[in-house]
């Protein structure tokens, strides 16, 4: 049974334009319930996050600058939301939620976070909505504690893990691949292990057997034992900030190429979701509700 990290949505009134993509996190439980792809006990709400486990990954100094509400209007402005001390628990919360789905991954093979994939954060900024980087430390957490030793990010997100490439860029422990659209944020990249920068309009066809290539060459040679998965939908062709044209199936597609190669390998998986901004909101809880499918038909 797969566990799911759930967490209640930012309660802090938001500018128009902010609200309507924090939807999806309380639409897309209701509709996995509903539908009965998973039952309510499936879903858990993590508690607030240790300070160690952020410090492991983040700067000390742009920490307690972020959870004194410290940080300059400069810094701020680059988060994208107004900075609030809810914004900052929600953060944390969610980050335990990936930690929690470590632990899980370890013992059943696969849990999600039904948010995180926070990873235009860096190790001493946050940026583009993003600020602490929830797969870096669950990274991080394994790695320390000993858990594992070799870890593979998966991002396919479309926009480039850049604050995950840089926090990790010294470290041979994690192997960060970021499958992107090249002409997309962000327009200064970091380097990641492996980036697959793709032109605009990219196709289904092109983009699944990219992936398929890419991937079985990876675990093959990185030989990891545990693999990070940020899933996010903004692949679509719907979307207002994506610029590929994935279709919906063509998503679901890219899922079960990911689990399926994991699941063969017995590689554990924490996924967490990522962006989605189509227009419809009905098209980024069915895109991400398709993750869910897809796991419970490969793991179950």
């Amino acid at each position: 049974m797969i566990r799911i990290a759930h967490h209640p949505i930012y309660a802090h009134p938001l500018p128009e334009g902010h609200r309507f993509p924090m939807a999806k996190y309380e639409l897309l439980p209701q509709q996995l319930i509903l539908e009965g792809t998973c039952s309510s006990d499936q879903f858990f709400a993590p508690s607030r996050i240790n300070d160690s486990h952020i410090l492991r990954t983040h700067c000390a100094a742009y920490y307690q600058n972020l959870v004194t509400l410290n940080l300059s209007k400069k810094e701020a402005r680059r988060i994208g939301f107004p900075l609030s001390k809810e914004l900052i628990d929600r953060e944390c919360v969610i980050a335990q939620g990936t930690l929690d789905g470590c632990d899980f991954a370890l013992e059943n093979g696969i849990a999600f976070n039904i948010a995180g994939g926070t990873h235009h954060a860096f190790y001493d900024k946050a940026e583009a909505f993003c600020l602490l980087n929830d797969q870096a430390i669950g990274a991080d957490y394994l790695l320390h504690h000993q858990k594992v030793t070799k870890v593979l990010i998966v991002d396919l997100d479309v926009h480039q893990g850049n604050g995950t490439a840089a926090i990790f860029q010294n470290n041979p422990n994690v192997f960060t691949f970021s499958m992107h659209g090249k002409g997309n944020y962000p327009f200064q990249k970091e380097k990641s292990d492996l980036d697959i920068p793709l032109a605009d309009n990219t196709s289904d066809a092109v983009y699944l057997e990219t992936l398929h290539h890419e991937l079985t060459h990876l675990l093959k040679t990185v030989q990891p034992d545990f693999v990070f998965y940020l899933s996010g939908v903004d692949v679509l062709e719907h979307d207002k900030l994506g610029r590929l044209s994935l279709t919906i199936e063509g998503a679901k597609k890219r899922d079960a190429l990911v689990f399926s190669h994991c699941y063969e390998r017995n590689i554990p998986v924490q996924c967490s979701m990522g962006g989605g901004y189509a227009p419809d909101v009905n098209i980024i809880v069915e895109a991400h509700a398709n993750t869910y499918r897809v796991a419970t038909e490969i793991y179950d």
